[in-house]
């Protein structure tokens, strides 16, 4: 099999071409990494209500077409320029909200609302303000800069997790977002927060894999 590596790469993803309608089974052009990027190729996407919305909302119009997904498990398939904590081969999670580990945010002990890597909403990467997705030249626009309902993606290093390769990728993919979000998140407030009380009223909704 020829190698992948370096080359774009031409897949499949559920693309939505306008707010509310119907996601189109299209094939896509994935660029490959840019420095401090990796090539995922996803094996398992959970579907969030996060989706949902903003597949739904008119606010954002001009960002269509638009791929959507943002909870993934998957295998690197190639790395940019620069990245040392990932291989080719290896297991990860994607991460809606990243970690650069240098900002006051990712050196806290209380916080970790990255000022470098945090929520995009404007449908691009973070390192270029560019997409990595294209389909007959035409751009495509990210997902939290993860977009998961694609065969392959492409996200910032700081934006993925390595994982066990023994763990189950169909399961593990809900702790990209429905459990750290829902569950893990205001017990770690709680616990950190020796001053104050915390109330958490947390909503888990389900959730259904997306193979």
């Amino acid at each position: 099999m020829l190698s992948t590596k370096n080359h774009v790469i031409t897949c499949k993803a559920a693309v939505a071409w306008g707010p509310g309608e119907a996601l189109v089974l299209e094939e896509v052009e994935v660029d490959p990494p840019k420095p401090m990027e990796i090539r995922i190729k996803v094996s398992f996407t959970s579907l969030c209500r996060s989706d949902i919305t903003q597949w739904e909302s008119k606010a954002l119009a001009a960002l269509f077409p638009r791929i959507f997904g943002h909870e993934a498990s998957g295998i690197v398939e190639s790395i940019g320029e620069g990245v040392t904590e990932f291989k080719e081969g290896d297991h990860v999670l994607t991460l809606f909200t990243g970690e650069c580990m240098t900002c006051r945010h990712c050196i806290s002990d209380k916080s970790n609302m990255c000022q470098v890597l945090g929520l995009e909403r404007s449908g691009v990467m973070h390192s270029d303000q560019k997409t990595r997705f294209s389909i007959k030249g035409k751009p495509v626009y990210h997902y939290c800069a993860v977009s998961s309902f694609s065969e392959y993606t492409v996200v910032h290093s700081g934006c993925a997790v390595k994982i066990s390769p023994i763990a189950p990728l169909e399961k593990i993919c809900l702790l990209s977002c429905g459990v750290a979000a829902g569950k893990a998140l205001p017990y770690d407030i709680a616990i950190r927060s020796d001053t104050c009380s915390v109330f958490a009223f947390v909503l888990l909704l389900p959730k259904y894999s997306i193979i």
